[in-house]
């Protein structure tokens, strides 16, 4: 066999089952770096939109800075650097401040409530949990007849405490982790619409219209059936024999819980406090009902942009340049995390 012969099944042979062969290396560098250039081509458009003036945004694409327009700072001098009464800072200000205390707190709870879900077992009642729901249900009602919401939250948690103790144990069937943890991912199901007036009525009389209190409650609502599908998932690929052996060595749960599971699922933490930033940051169905002009977030601003005379792109390209920054730049800062906490959990058993 000659060497020209040689050389082209070299290209197509590999010695390696997991390795793929010197052809189809390259065709796969060939489709990822096509793909590559799908993903990043819309910010490179909305970042060379945000250095163009309006004439040359309305006269047709223009794709070269320097070539086929000459970038300019006007719109951001206007926006950002000239703009009085706080007009982009305060939306700004207000997006960095309720998503990230939105997402830390839905973290906290929702891996507090992934770890007892898959670490200990519970049996309510599904008479209960409908008892619970109705005496809720009461409350708002009491609220909303012009009740001070102090007394009606009383009254409820009194009604409920008197059926659980009385008829309540006469309740046959109990629930079991998976229907406790499907019924909270079921949550998510119900889009934001559908629940807005309901919350918009209760915060109302509650006085949290207008406030970030208000809109960060709202956010941790929506998002913690996410932190508890993510975590639930990886907090049962820990091993449960380093619990086990910890407990042995005398550590209590608190010390199990801080030295052991919290450092070992810090990735799966990082990467679904992330994810759960990015649904708070952008969300824009809650923030429209729910803010003023004092606790506007940037959704809202980025969409005051589309005008009579139509959609000023210059703006809402400096806008949306600002907003997807700083997770850009977290995502970047993070990504070694990230990609652990993606890829661990996925197999099981």
């Amino acid at each position: 066999m000659t060497a020209t012969t040689r050389t082209p099944r070299r290209m197509f042979a590999s010695s390696n089952p997991f390795q793929p062969s010197p052809f189809w290396t390259i065709i796969s560098y060939i489709i990822l770096g096509f793909w590559t250039l799908v993903v990043l081509y819309p910010l490179y458009w909305l970042f060379i939109t945000s250095f163009k003036n309006q004439v040359d945004v309305s006269s047709g694409p223009k794709y070269l800075p320097f070539v086929d327009f000459q970038p300019s700072m006007a719109t951001w001098n206007e926006l950002v650097f000239q703009a009085r009464d706080q007009f982009v800072l305060r939306p700004y200000t207000n997006t960095i401040l309720i998503g990230i205390l939105s997402s830390l707190l839905a973290l906290v709870i929702g891996a507090a409530a992934s770890y007892a879900l898959s670490r200990f077992e519970y049996r309510p009642k599904p008479g209960l949990i409908v008892t619970f729901i109705l005496c809720v249900a009461l409350m708002i009602l009491l609220i909303a007849a012009k009740i001070p919401w102090p007394a009606a939250v009383i009254a409820g948690l009194a009604l409920f405490v008197l059926v659980a103790q009385t008829i309540g144990k006469r309740f046959k069937g109990t629930m079991n982790n998976n229907d406790i943890a499907f019924w909270m991912v079921s949550q998510r199901m119900l889009p934001p619409v559908a629940v807005v007036i309901p919350i918009y009525v209760m915060f109302q009389q509650l006085g949290l219209l207008n406030t970030h209190i208000g809109l960060i409650l709202a956010y941790v609502a929506i998002n913690l059936p996410l932190v508890i599908w993510f975590m639930r998932d990886y907090f049962s690929s820990i091993p449960l024999e380093l619990e086990e052996s910890a407990f042995i060595d005398g550590a209590s749960r608190y010390q199990v819980l801080f030295r052991i599971v919290l450092p070992l699922s810090m990735p799966g933490l990082v990467a679904t406090f992330l994810i759960v930033l990015v649904f708070a940051w952008n969300e824009y169905t809650l923030a429209l009902f729910l803010t003023g002009a004092e606790t506007q977030t940037m959704p809202l601003l980025v969409a005051a942009q589309n005008a009579t005379r139509g959609p000023q792109w210059w703006n809402i390209s400096v806008l949306v340049t600002l907003m997807v920054l700083p997770i850009v730049v977290m995502a970047i800062a993070l990504e070694r995390f990230i990609a652990r906490g993606i890829l661990v959990g996925a197999v099981k058993g």
